[in-house]
């Protein structure tokens, strides 16, 4: 096997047909609600088990 049998990919076309916008995803919006919906889980999760006493 040569060596750019090895590290090459199959196919060299692979992802050339992706736009690139440069558009970044929504992830730091996700990741807010996502961080404050599991802060409220561990709080209601610590009522319940009489950790905190409101």
């Amino acid at each position: 096997m040569t060596t750019e049998a090895k590290f090459a990919p199959a196919d060299k076309k692979i992802g050339t047909d992706v736009a690139k916008t440069g558009a970044k995803p929504p992830y730091p919006f996700r990741t807010a609600v996502s961080l404050v919906l599991l802060a409220l889980n561990i709080l209601v999760a610590g009522i319940y088990f009489h950790l905190i006493n409101p």
